[in-house]
């Protein structure tokens, strides 16, 4: 959905960032609707309108990105239709730093659509004063927040949580970064010029579930990838585990502990939000 933007108070308006400056970030866009398409093509998941924004890379994928995406791409999924089952679709959704997801078709053709969808992407601004809104609401981050400083993440999920009187918060990003496999992510990130300026913040599941808690949200859940993996569907596993080797089992559990899956709710109890459990 389409809207005319403003600058909202999270953003400083003094800031001296160029496109220049966020071009690393917004090739990580990139990066991450090629490996979802690529995934895609090759049977991870059915998804018949990435094809229509990201072109199918000619570079193969290695297996345990192939699954990594998978368990992301459904992770996150589940918490989404979990929410909008219990608000009965009577709800919002706010997908910031949404890039190339195709989320909102993918709802459309599961008849889940909420009663309204928004996409946010750069330049980081928003429309309308949002704090008169009631409805309940649904604000979704995929590596978003980490390439914020962690005083620009606290005031955007202060600024969601003094905005909207019924809420869950979705987060999806690293985690465990302290380790010697972390650092070598930010090593390798930093070579394509892309700093990770919340990185302070993904020192463990437990400092994710503190930021939320500390910055106005009632309840925060945190689990790493291993354990969205271990609880997929069994078929499902079975059959993308089948569509390709993985001889290094290891590297795909390395990979999905330093990535976590992360919600938080606000309000809602007659809705029974801080019910909901992954």
């Amino acid at each position: 959905m389409a809207t005319n933007l403003r600058t909202p108070s999270f953003a400083s308006s003094s800031s001296t960032s160029t496109d220049t400056d966020d071009e690393g970030v917004r090739g990580t866009c990139e990066d991450a609707s090629m490996c979802k398409r690529f995934a895609v093509s090759i049977g991870y998941w059915h998804d018949p309108y990435i094809q229509h924004f990201v072109r199918l890379s000619k570079e193969r994928k290695a297996p345990e990105i192939n699954r990594g995406y998978f368990a992301r791409v459904h992770g996150v999924d589940q918490l989404i239709k979990a929410f909008l089952r219990k608000t009965e679709c009577q709800c919002q959704i706010l997908n910031l730093g949404a890039g190339m997801d195709t989320t909102f078709w993918r709802l459309k053709d599961e008849d889940l659509l909420p009663s309204k969808y928004f996409e946010v992407d750069f330049p980081m601004i928003v429309t309308r004063k949002l704090h008169s809104i009631k409805l309940p609401t649904l604000l979704i981050t995929e590596c978003v927040l980490v390439y914020m400083t962690p005083e620009q993440s606290a005031n955007l999920l202060k600024w969601a949580a003094n905005s909207f009187e019924t809420a869950m918060f979705i987060n999806y990003e690293q985690v465990n970064m302290d380790d010697r496999f972390g650092q070598i992510m930010i090593e390798n990130l930093r070579r394509r010029q892309c700093d990770l300026a919340g990185v302070e913040t993904c020192k463990s599941l437990e400092s994710q579930k503190e930021r939320l808690l500390s910055n106005g949200w009632e309840t925060a859940s945190a689990v790493d990838m291993m354990e969205v993996y271990s609880k997929l569907p069994q078929a499902e596993v079975s059959r993308i585990e089948s569509l390709e080797f993985l001889d290094e089992m290891e590297l795909l559990e390395q990979l999905m502990q330093h990535y976590c899956l992360c919600w938080a709710t606000k309000g809602g109890n007659e809705l029974g939000l801080k019910e909901i459990v992954y």
